[in-house]
This record gives C-alpha cells, structure tokens and sequence, in this order.
C-alpha cells in the first residue's frame, strides 16, 4: 500500500503541473512598467511614478478628489465557466482590488491601512456566458493618494482569435436636417458594428443599419463603419459622404441670426436695482423675466410675482408692464417666463406636480401675453436615481415629468413657443465624466442631470445657454480641465455642445450635437453679477475661435460655427449698472 501510494503522488503532482501550466497572468500591464497602457482611470487620476515601487521600475499612483475614487481599470478577456485569482500590491488608506462583470459574484477585497507594501488577493468564477471582466483598483472619497503595483489576474487564457474583415457596401438612404440613415453588408464573426462620423466614433449599431442623428442642417458628414468581435475593431470601412437638408427654423421662433439674451429682475431688486421693462434697450432679443418660483419645492405650482413697491420703489403698473411687454413683441422681441433661479427649487415628483406645473405656467404665459418659458432649474431641483443611468430613457420622476411638463406646454403653444435652458455647467458638460450616482456609487446624483432633459427637448428646444458661470473646473474634450477666467472657458464648454460626448466616459453612450442656432453662450455681464466674468476682449476672442476658427488658444475645436445664436448674460439689470458694457461689445461684433 505504501509503495502504491508513493507512485501514486507522481501521478497527481504531474496533473496538477499541467492544470497550472494552462493558467497564465492576463493583467496587461500589471506593473505599470510601460505607464498607464492598458489602464483607464477616472477623471485623469492616475500616473505612473517611480517611487514607490513594489518591483520593476514603476507603479500606480491614483488620487481620489471630490466625488472620485480614483479607479483605475482594465478589461480582459476570459474564459467562461473558470477559476480566476486576482491578487496585487498596494499602499495607503482604504485601497480596494476588485473585479465586476464576472458573470457570478462580483468580487472586491481592501485594506483600510497600509503604510508599506501589501498584498491583497481574491478569487471569482466566470458565468457560463461570460468572456470578459473587468478588473479595477480604487481609493476612497477624500483621502489622499494610493499607489498599486504588481496587479495579477491568473487563469486560463482565452484565445483572442481575430478582429473581423472591415465592413462592406456602405450607403446612405434617408437623409434629413439632423439625421443620415445608414447601411451595409453584413461582416462574418462580427458581434457588433461602430459608426464614425468624421473620424469620431458616435455610437454602437447591433445589425447592419443605424440612423445618426443630432446633425446640422445644410452640412457635409463622412461616415465609416467598424466590424467588431471580442479579438477587437476591423479597420474602417471605406467612407461615404452626405449633406443634411435646409431643413426648418427647429423651433428658432423667428430669432433673429444672431440673437442677445438676457434676464431681467422682474420679481426682486438687488445691488443693480430695478429696470423697467420698457426701459430695456432695443438690442436685447430675448428677455427673460426671473423669476417664477413654486409656492413649495414639490407642488409645481409656479407664481410670478412682480416686485413690491416697497422693494422696487420705481416700479411700473401691471398695466404699465403688460404693455411694455406688447410693445417689445411688436418690435420683434421675445419676452419669456423664467422658472427657478437660485432660490426657487422646482421638483415634480408626482404626476399631479406635473399637471399643475403646466396648468400654472400656462395661466403665467396667458395672464401676461409671453411668448414662452426659460427653464432654470438650479440646486436639487433635477437629480437621477440610483437606478437611472441612460440619459436617452430616464426612469426618474423628476426627470421624466419635467419632460412630460414641457412636451405639453410646446404641443399646446405650437411652433412659435420658444423654449429654452440654462442650466449650470454642472449638470450638462460635467456628464462627460460623472453620470448620476456613477456604476460604483458615491456621486452626486445631480450630475450631468439635465441631459436627459436636453435630449428629449432636443428638437423643440429653441435655446440652450450653459450658464458659465459659478462653475468649477469642467473637464473639455481635450481630457484638460478648464477654469473661468478667459476666452478658453467659453471656447471649450461650448464647443462641447456643438460636437457631442460620450456621457461617463462611455463610447457607445454619445450625447450628440446640438445645432448652432441652439446655442447662446452663457456669461455673467459684470464682477458684481457673478463669478467668472471675462473682459470683453476676452468674449471676443471665444466668438472668433468659434465662427471664424481665428483667435483660438490652447484649445482645439471640433469645427467652425457661424451659425453660432450668440450670447445670454444674467443680466440685464447687472449690464445697466456697468454701463452696458456687455451689449455695447454684442452690438459691436454682430452688427
């Protein structure tokens, strides 16, 4: 029995050799030896440095600021149905190694202190049906910097196989102001297709048709398709060009080409005092009244109060007010209801919300002869569920009876209503990075919430001016971040609008183009009206870059604009009281 035994041992030993033998490091990179190549991280957290290092040369250093945890990640292709040991080196306070889309359990392992080196380790099964993972470190909200070195994903190898053929074929059939529809033939061992529009990818088709939209009117486009496999993307496909129609005014409301926005204190007085509506020069296009605010943040219902005597004392009469709104229409101005403002939270959590919201508005715009309503929701007025995270079907309340509101309200007015938005950098450009509460939790639901907002309004939206302004550093599409303070701001922020972004860093989730005439660029008129005023040599600077592609800085854009609406200032008031510095200098650029 003992000399069975003991010839038994070889046996087993050499089954066990050849079972790890199979197993193989599938971590790319998991030294950072070659600096971040095959790692993504959030908001441009992470870099290689050279000390300190576990072993090799380099390592990870990732900080987390704010409401990111500074992950770092990669995807890799596995086997299904099989055993996988990830393990690591790490250093600082609460750093974690995990792995997500497994198909089973997803896994995650952490240290809450580690002055020195340590290891930490962990181990999964892949689902019958699963071929990748995606493997991650991260730190934790507020502390400081964390390093890894040394990340290993051990198991079986899956063989990567090929990348398919380049598409065939491709053509493009219906063709309107915004949108081209596409086809092509069919690729073998193609498990999905990416469409490019001008060298940029912008979404994700599962057959061999997709329609692109979000496009400007009267505009040349090149198209390229990709076929794609889990061994990677095909070269493109041979390119095919087509020019958008005239198409319509998209709900412009008889906007002059190149229009001047601003708000009026029409409910409150402050530092710049009250200006009487009639008392409004010629050259402002657009005049909107601020504010409407509900009686309580979730009833919808809207009130417009016009400022007291006692606060305004040169204050005109309702009847006085009435008609210098009709005389400003005559003259071919637009006067608006704004809703919101800084103190006027708005949130429509229920259907009867909703319905009193449209039936409240509609008795403001009625009682005073508007022309339509601005939407300014600011602070917790718009925020996404958890669950929420596809901008193109929103399933939260807020978000969804707001867009229901303003459906109802363009459908009752008709095409000459003017619908427009200002909302905070916060929530519009600041989705390129952050969606919501994020797939790992722990960021503000409210950002990036309008979006949802913008794009079901999209094509009856008449103007959309980000408020840049009171806003913190915005990541462009230059993966730089860019502050208040210069024509660069303006440049980048806007420039983001007119060419789209994938939302959350996700490439096959792209927030597409607005169209130029949508667009006013939002700027505080003066020091005293907020925080981010720039000089007028310095807004000039923004239009050339963006109409003319002259007087740029450091920033490239992604096209030329003439078409550009022009500019929104909070506000009037504030302008007066500077001397009317901001008109004087719109006047002087568009004639």
């Amino acid at each position: 029995m003992l000399t069975a035994a003991l010839l038994a041992v070889p046996g087993i030993t050499a089954l066990s050799s050849a079972a790890r033998a199979a197993d193989a490091d599938l971590a790319v990179n998991g030294g950072f030896e070659a600096g971040l190549s095959g790692w993504t991280c959030t908001a441009g957290s992470g870099t290689a440095v050279n000390s300190p290092v576990h072993s090799g040369a380099s390592a990870l250093q990732a900080t987390p600021a704010g409401s990111d945890n500074a992950q770092c990640a990669q995807t890799v292709t596995v086997k299904p149905s099989s055993q996988y040991t990830l393990s690591g080196y790490v250093r600082g306070s609460y750093v974690y190694l995990g792995a997500s889309g497994t198909g089973t359990t997803d896994v995650s392992t952490w240290t809450q202190s580690a002055p020195d080196w340590q290891k930490l380790t962990t181990t999964f099964t892949t689902g019958a049906s699963t071929s990748k993972v995606t493997i991650y470190t991260h730190g934790w909200y507020g502390t400081g910097a964390y390093y890894a070195d040394d990340v290993s994903l051990v198991g079986p190898g899956a063989s990567a196989g090929q990348p398919p053929a380049a598409p065939t074929g491709l053509t493009a059939g219906t063709v309107t102001s915004s949108s081209v529809a596409l086809a092509w033939t069919a690729v073998t061992g193609a498990t999905s297709y990416a469409v490019y529009r001008d060298g940029v990818k912008v979404q994700t088709a599962t057959g061999t048709s997709a329609t692109v939209a979000g496009l400007n009117p009267s505009t040349a486009y090149s198209f390229q398709v990709t076929a794609v496999n889990d061994a990677g993307e095909s070269a493109k496909s041979a390119a095919v060009t087509a020019t958008t129609t005239a198409g319509s005014s998209g709900g412009s409301g008889s906007l002059p080409t190149h229009a001047l926005v601003g708000y009026l204190h029409a409910s409150f007085a402050n530092g710049a005092g009250y200006t009487r509506l009639a008392d409004v020069p010629d050259s402002w296009d657009v005049i909107d009244l601020a504010f409407g605010e509900p009686t309580s943040a979730t009833s919808g219902d809207i009130r417009f109060n016009r400022c007291p005597v006692t606060e305004c004392a040169n204050v005109e009469s309702d009847a006085d007010f009435k008609a210098a709104i009709k005389a400003k229409q005559a003259a071919g101005k637009k006067v608006l209801i704004s809703i919101g403002g800084a103190n006027g939270q708005v949130q429509l959590t229920t259907a009867a919300a909703r319905d009193t919201f449209v039936s409240s508005v509609s008795n403001i715009i009625d009682t005073y002869g508007l022309d339509g309503l601005d939407i300014d929701f600011e602070g917790h007025s718009l925020s996404l569920d958890a669950s929420d995270t596809d901008f193109k079907n929103p399933t939260t309340p807020v978000i969804v009876n707001l867009i229901s509101a303003l459906k109802t309200l363009k459908a009752k007015y008709g095409s000459k209503f003017v619908l427009s938005m200002a909302p905070e950098t916060f929530f519009v450009q600041m989705g390129y990075q952050y969606y919501g509460t994020g797939k790992w939790g722990g960021q503000d639901p409210r950002c990036g919430a309008y979006l949802p907002v913008i794009y079901a309004l999209r094509d009856d939206l008449t103007l959309l001016h980000v408020q840049d302004y009171n806003s913190g550093s915005i990541m462009g599409l230059d993966n730089q971040y860019h502050s208040m303070g210069g024509a660069d701001f303006h440049i980048a922020m806007t420039d983001m609008l007119l060419t789209g972004f994938p939302v959350a860093g996700d490439a096959n989730n792209v927030f597409p183009p607005l169209r130029p005439d949508q667009i006013a660029i939002g700027m505080p008129a003066s020091t005293n009206a907020g925080n981010g005023y720039v000089a007028p040599s310095e807004v000039t600077k923004a239009l050339d870059c963006l109409t003319k592609k002259t007087n740029c800085g450091s920033y490239a854009t992604h096209g030329t604009w003439p078409a550009l609406r022009g500019l929104m200032t909070w506000s009037i008031n504030w302008d007066r009281f500077s001397n009317w510095e901001f008109q004087k200098n719109f006047d002087a650029y568009f004639g």
